[in-house]
């Protein structure tokens, strides 16, 4: 379990190194250039050279544990946790274990349909939550309603959103345009092949259930975001950057696998 999560975040935190490295570079030489500014430069870097990079900024063990935990408590993974910890003999002393369980109650219930469960979960762990984040109640009722329409509640599902989903309707445009893609799965005999269909996908469960455990931490003045999760992102936007320049590198086309492209 170890090794299968220390390469790929080796791989993400090396590339974003590097990455920021070589940016940083071009920026330096694009200013002392002045034919740089009206004509790309296209600066190459062979894999063998990128890997030699990449080296240079290896990771100690102990900040790759730290990041693997970091990311298992913060996305709610208690068991993948404390086998980590154990492997890796790390201490959880300092996590708070039952705030992970009541995250985790949340996520489980939306991920397996059972919307209102959650509701009543997230009202007695963050009673003042869902009043205070419209946006967050909102796309909890709307998956309710995705999951009656699932279940073919045809009279429950139009009830549904009449009594608890209109006011959202009028109060913001953005809202009454989810919940018409929403309704419009009604009028399909086969919903889930629908150009709405991705609402009934497992992973639009999952979407809800990323957004409330994000709301959750900061609720608790937790952060929402793992540093591991922020750490593709500035891989991600590193590699942007240079694209941009167009600059030609082994890119990191498998954050899973922490597998590079040929350049």
């Amino acid at each position: 379990m170890h090794a299968h999560f220390a390469q790929p975040i080796q791989a993400a935190a090396a590339a974003a190194v590097a990455a920021a490295m070589a940016v940083s570079n071009t920026s330096s030489t694009s200013s002392t250039s002045e034919a740089h500014v009206s004509t790309p430069v296209h600066h190459t870097a062979t894999k063998a050279e990128w890997m030699e990079a990449i080296e240079q900024q290896r990771l100690e063990r102990s900040t790759l544990n730290r990041l693997i935990i970091n990311y298992l408590v913060t996305e709610g993974f208690k068991e993948a946790a404390e086998k980590f910890a154990e492997e890796a003999g790390i201490s959880l002393n300092n996590v708070d274990l039952t705030s992970l369980d009541e995250r985790l109650r949340i996520r489980e219930a939306i991920e397996s349909g059972r919307i209102q469960d959650a509701i009543n979960l997230i009202n007695t762990k963050a009673p003042e939550l869902l009043d205070q984040n419209r946006q967050l109640a909102f796309h909890l009722k709307q998956q309710h309603l995705i999951e009656l329409i699932r279940s073919n509640l045809i009279d429950d599902a139009l009830t549904y959103a009449q009594i608890h989903l209109a006011e959202f309707a009028e109060e913001e445009i953005k809202m009454r345009q989810e919940l018409e893609k929403t309704m419009a799965l009604l009028v399909f005999d086969k919903p889930l092949e629908s150009p709405y269909g991705y609402l009934m996908q497992i992973s639009h469960r999952q979407q809800v259930a990323n957004e409330i455990n994000s709301a959750l931490l900061i609720y608790q003045n937790d952060e929402s975001e793992s540093d591991l999760s922020m750490l593709v992102r500035m891989a991600t936007y590193m590699q942007d950057k240079l694209d941009q320049k167009q600059l030609r590198y082994p890119k990191l086309i498998d954050i899973a696998g922490g597998k590079l492209e040929d350049s």
